[in-house]
């Protein structure tokens, strides 16, 4: 059985700190926060699942660090963040396997979207000491495609509309998600 958590941040500056011991998926929302998070994923086989999903509207940074600390263990990390205005967003993304510790899976998705021209960075950081891992990492920072935006107005959608339904797929990612854990950051989203 998996342990699920949820975390949603407002308007703060924030530390966490995770030791994780089974299979873990964690759901963190937050809005216009900076945010630093570290995990070390202690036991053998452990699965980790961690979304970030942020909606930026100052100057703001987000770092995590995942350790994996033991054979086996899984790390799936999936951040998204929209910066809405003129501003800076930018993401520390970084996964460690150490040299003793083989068949590990380490992987990262980053996304930022600029609605305005905000200035967003991403640092994608796999720190793999071991050659029996596999790791990936992807970085993505732009817009909405105007292909996607015009398929969907083309069905009868406003512009306007059209937006919120990418938005809420972008940030809302994960079909096992409990909608009623999140209703401010919900409610954010339709304010952008």
């Amino acid at each position: 059985m998996n342990k699920i958590l949820y975390v949603v941040d407002s308007n703060s500056k924030k530390d966490y700190h995770y030791d994780i011991t089974s299979d873990t998926i964690i759901y963190h929302f937050s809005i216009n926060s900076t945010i630093k998070v570290d995990i070390n994923i202690i036991n053998e086989g452990v699965q980790l699942y961690y979304y970030y999903n942020n909606i930026n509207y100052d100057d703001n940074s987000f770092s995590i660090q995942v350790h994996h600390l033991n054979q086996s263990t899984h790390s799936e990390l999936f951040i998204h963040g929209v910066n809405v205005l003129k501003n800076r967003l930018h993401y520390n993304v970084e996964g460690i396997v150490d040299k003793d510790f083989s068949n590990c899976i380490c992987n990262q998705e980053n996304q930022i979207i600029n609605l305005k021209s905000g200035k967003s960075t991403i640092c994608p950081i796999l720190k793999i000491d071991n050659y029996n891992v596999d790791s990936n990492h992807s970085a993505y920072i732009g817009r909405f495609s105007e292909e996607k935006l015009f398929y969907m107005m083309s069905r009868g959608l406003t512009r306007k509309d059209s937006y919120r339904l990418l938005l809420n797929g972008f940030l809302l990612n994960s079909d096992s998600l409990d909608a009623s854990k999140i209703v401010d950051f919900t409610k954010e989203i339709n304010k952008i």
